[in-house]
């Protein structure tokens, strides 16, 4: 049953088996009340907002997909939601004006049609590629430099970056974001874009290529350039805009704040224990709004060279940050089999997780009356659920039709508020639906679901009894005649 009723023995709770313990008594109530504490069934949600980010394409076009056959879309990962293309511009046009869309859209359809997102990030400078942007840019006299990774500005050397304030780069920077944001601005099919044309591998910075120093007003004139395009689509600004280890404030986190955009940590648990990560304060201005996302570093390498550990450094960014989002950063299935207590235990945690704490509504109701529906909820994870949603109680016949929906507008649990596990304040609701004409005296099957203001369940919740629509049993009701 996955809930403990006025009339379920106790001895039934030894078989239920949750991360929240039950009561060890039933709740008290007026007489003819059904009063339930829920049990937290312990899985990892999918959920919209929120998830894990898997690195399809991660700047080298074989990492991290290309072991996986085209069938395969991971669907053993926990609370997979996003998968995540980051790639060179030059792979998208590679001559001026003709596109190659599939190399984003045959990855995206693939998860798409498995109800997932994806993300994008489109670079301008890389240390493995000499033509990050495509050669014609340069061709057509956009100014730049060779380098050496780790050697800064070198002449002849083997890779090439843009001066970001080059105007031909500019123009014709311009002149592709709006191309992209004609076919993925608005789409919802789209989580969030980063902002990656500033820096080596999309990320802001410049110590691993041409070690040029990128300003406050180059970042302006970027974010700007992204913005003009993409006015729908999350935007996203990396931490190492502001500096990569820098901790205190930050002109340029000031400024993607008041522009709107989010914030992403590349890379954690590059170095290990204290340094493991710089930038949780910076978070604080950005989680209460819009979702933080954080990537590791490659869990290979991480591993190597001993900054790793067990990985509990990666779960206590996802509390320092409240993030919404966590990367899969590197080959997914030996990540997992590596790494799984890590991964459902961060699942728990990461984005929101709306729980069921209590609910209680009559034995029976009178057409003509009113329901009473009463439900206290918790937000378990460290993240507020910025989607937003109203619970709404279903009706189903014993043919599973549904016979009444009834949602309760006034309460929206984005609300919810977040604090350390097992801290965060419950809320109650209660409501006194009016019956619809239609409905006929029988037996109903009760859900309840988190949704639209129309009834339409959206978040899945951490509870047992699924209808596969994520409305979820709880009981029973009879409505009698009048």
């Amino acid at each position: 049953m996955g809930y403990l009723s006025e009339r379920s023995p106790l001895s039934s709770l030894g078989a239920i088996i949750g991360v929240v313990v039950m009561a060890s008594s039933c709740l008290a109530g007026p007489p003819g009340t059904v009063h339930i504490r829920p049990a937290d069934s312990g899985v990892a949600l999918a959920n919209p907002g929120m998830g894990w980010v898997f690195h399809y394409y991660d700047n080298v076009p074989e990492n991290y997909g290309s072991r996986l056959a085209p069938s395969d879309t991971l669907d053993d990962w926990p609370g997979l939601t996003v998968i995540y293309l980051r790639i060179p511009w030059s792979y998208i046009e590679p001559e001026e004006g003709r596109w190659n869309w599939s190399v984003l859209d045959t990855p995206a359809q693939r998860w798409i049609a498995k109800g997932k997102q994806v993300a994008f990030r489109i670079t301008a400078s890389e240390s493995w590629t000499r033509w990050a942007t495509p050669k014609w840019v340069h061709d057509a006299g956009a100014r730049g430099y060779d380098f050496r990774p780790g050697k800064g500005v070198e002449a002849n050397g083997p890779f090439w970056e843009p001066d970001f304030d080059d105007p031909v780069f500019l123009a014709k920077l311009d002149h592709f974001l709006a191309a992209m944001a004609a076919r993925y601005d608005g789409n919802p099919e789209v989580a969030f874009i980063d902002v990656g044309s500033l820096g080596v591998w999309g990320e802001g910075h410049t110590w691993s290529s041409t070690k040029r120093l990128i300003t406050l007003a180059q970042v302006q004139r970027h974010v700007e350039l992204h913005k003009e395009h993409f006015r729908k689509t999350l935007l996203v600004a990396n931490d190492d805009l502001g500096g990569s280890q820098a901790t205190g404030p930050s002109p340029v986190m000031d400024y993607v704040v008041a522009r709107g955009l989010t914030l992403r940590d590349d890379s954690i648990l590059v170095q290990p224990g204290r340094k493991a990560y710089f930038h949780a304060a910076w978070a604080q201005a950005f989680w209460p709004h819009v979702p933080v996302i954080l990537e590791s570093e490659h869990y290979g390498s991480s591993k190597a060279r001993g900054c790793w550990q067990d990985g509990r450094l990666f779960l206590q960014a996802v509390e320092d940050y409240h993030a919404s989002y966590a990367s899969i950063h590197y080959w997914p299935r030996e990540f997992l089999a590596e790494n799984r207590a890590l991964v459902e235990n961060m699942s728990r945690r990461l984005g929101y997780r709306l729980q069921l704490v209590e609910s209680s509504w009559p034995e029976s109701v009178r057409l003509g009356e009113r329901l009473a529906f009463s439900s206290t909820w918790r937000n378990a994870a460290v993240a507020p659920c910025l989607h937003g949603g109203s619970p709404a109680v279903t009706l189903k016949d014993s043919k599973g039709g549904i016979a009444g929906v009834f949602v309760d507008e006034t309460f929206d649990v984005r609300s919810l508020p977040v604090d350390m596990p097992g801290k965060a304040e419950s809320r109650r609701q209660e409501s006194r639906f009016l019956l619809p004409f239609q409905l006929r005296a029988g037996r109903y099957e009760l859900f309840v679901s988190i949704g639209t203001r129309t009834g339409t369940p959206k978040i899945a919740l951490p509870l047992a009894g699924d209808d596969g629509q994520r409305r979820y049993r709880l009981g029973e009701i009879r409505v009698l005649g009048e």
